[in-house]
């Protein structure tokens, strides 16, 4: 094996965000329904968070459930929300014996009652847990959380606890739902498709992205660490070149 094929651990991603696409094409390509591929989809969920607790992640992101999924069909809506809610129940041992703790950022008060509370149990049992942040987007939509954000840092200005002038970017940071998080350093989404889908729009600025044509119920560790290998090539100027970055590194 080449040097360039072995993950370097001393330059990880500190934060990987996922959009994981393909659940629903992955299942009507078998002639079986969509909730079969989300079902599938689960296993990979459990692959992926295990592969990036061993290699040391310190964050990971997946966008389990947009804002915009609300608009689909309400018997798939209804499927998904309770395979989230048993993958929660059942994951939630697991997250405990690998020291990983639970967080979610989305409008959480629109989820059904029972997953609301599943979710919230799981938050609470794992908030001392520091090994990996498993953060879930659920009923999120990034131009919503940015809304929210400009609708707080108004209230604010408005009651006088802070100027327009203090409005800066990293005040905009500390009124998202993110804000104790680092920005995603690795952006991966799978399924074939190459956009955004309204995801961490703010936070992606300068995330690395890495687009692949396997369904997500196929994304398996194998193809999780090619992305890292990935960003690992790459020079990360930050709007810098690469002169810069050598004469800082020396």
């Amino acid at each position: 094996m080449s040097n360039d094929s072995v993950i370097d651990l001393e330059r990880l991603p500190k934060h990987i965000a996922i959009i994981m696409d393909g659940n629903g094409r992955w299942a009507e390509k078998r002639k079986e329904p969509r909730l079969f591929g989300h079902k599938a989809g689960a296993d990979s969920v459990r692959d992926i968070v295990e592969a990036a607790r061993e290699l040391g992640i310190q964050v990971l992101t997946l966008y389990a459930f947009s804002s915009e999924n609300w608009s689909r069909p309400a018997k798939e809506v209804s499927g998904l929300m309770s395979i989230l809610k048993r993958f929660l129940v059942s994951e939630l041992s697991r997250m405990q014996k690998n020291d990983i703790r639970l967080s979610c950022i989305g409008e959480l008060e629109r989820l059904p009652d029972g997953v609301r509370e599943a979710l919230q149990e799981s938050i609470e049992k794992t908030s001392t847990n520091s090994a990996m942040i498993l953060n879930l987007a659920l009923s999120y939509g990034a131009r919503d959380e940015l809304t929210r954000a400009a609708r707080l840092l108004a209230q604010d200005c408005v009651a006088g606890k802070m100027a327009v002038e203090d409005i800066t970017t990293e005040a905009v940071s500390a009124h998202l739902y993110t804000a104790a998080l680092p920005d995603p350093d690795l952006l991966i989404r799978t399924g074939g498709e190459a956009r955004i889908s309204n995801f961490l729009l703010w936070q992606l600025s300068y995330a690395e992205i890495f687009f692949t044509d396997i369904m997500w119920p196929d994304f398996r560790k194998e193809v999780f660490l090619q992305a890292i290998l990935d960003f690992q090539r790459r020079e990360r100027r930050f709007g810098r070149i690469g002169a810069q970055l050598k004469k800082r590194d020396q």
